[in-house]
């Protein structure tokens, strides 16, 4: 049988990526492919209670400040375990992954944002997921104040509906968002063949469009 395809989604909170990920699925189930969808952090029962440390704005209460080396473990931690129990299995059988956030989220994150470095990242990536890459990564990258804009206000809606509270990162300064806005655009620019990155301010049914020309031209038929 032969392998799937692994697709991961990147970009700011707020920046559309998770919309575009369950249009895409739906898209791509229409046309006749088999789709495994997932999330990092999470997505497993391992990673579903490492994400409810890393995002919930209350950890650092229970259980005071997180260090960003232990921050980065726990991604890994939540990152092997998606690769072991999800990824590898779903690709083994041929089917398409499509996966909101991976290792770049960690090397703009956890390497930029905490300033952790992009090579300590990537030999974590090396270590912990035997340097498993994804086949096209599609990088939001709208402005940072729009994504911001979007995260904060969809964060403050979901805590007055007694949702869960995943603000965390979004209460980070600006110049944290810079950094790692930066690192993504330098990941885009180092590797061209697998990231495209979709700059504009466009509207959701615009990226959409452009999103299903990018994935067409890489799968055009079927993957059974």
């Amino acid at each position: 049988m032969p392998r799937g395809y692994f697709i991961t989604f990147e970009g700011l909170d707020g920046s559309g990526k998770t919309t575009q990920l369950r249009r895409l699925a739906a898209w791509l189930e229409a046309e006749g492919h088999r789709v495994v969808t997932l999330r990092q952090p999470g997505g497993t029962v391992l990673g579903d209670r490492i994400r409810s440390i890393l995002l919930d704005s209350r950890s650092e209460t229970t259980l005071g400040p997180i260090a960003p080396l232990a921050e980065m473990s726990l991604m890994f931690a939540d990152r092997a375990q998606s690769i072991h129990e999800i990824i590898l299995p779903a690709l083994e059988s041929g089917a398409i992954v499509l996966c909101d956030r991976y290792t770049d989220s960690s090397e703009a994150y956890q390497g930029a944002g905490r300033q952790l470095g992009s090579e300590r990242i990537l030999t974590m990536h090396r270590a912990v997921c035997d340097d498993l890459q994804p086949d096209l990564t599609l990088l939001l990258l709208p402005s940072i104040e729009a994504s911001l804009r979007r995260a904060r206000g969809r964060n403050k809606r979901r805590m007055q509906q007694k949702g869960p509270d995943e603000n965390r990162f979004e209460r980070e300064d600006d110049d944290f968002y810079r950094r790692i806005y930066r690192a993504y655009e330098e990941i885009a620019e180092r590797e061209p063949q697998r990231v495209v990155p979709l700059r504009e301010d466009a509207s959701i049914e615009q990226i959409e469009e452009r999103i299903h020309e990018i994935v067409s031209a890489r799968i055009p038929a079927p993957v059974i």
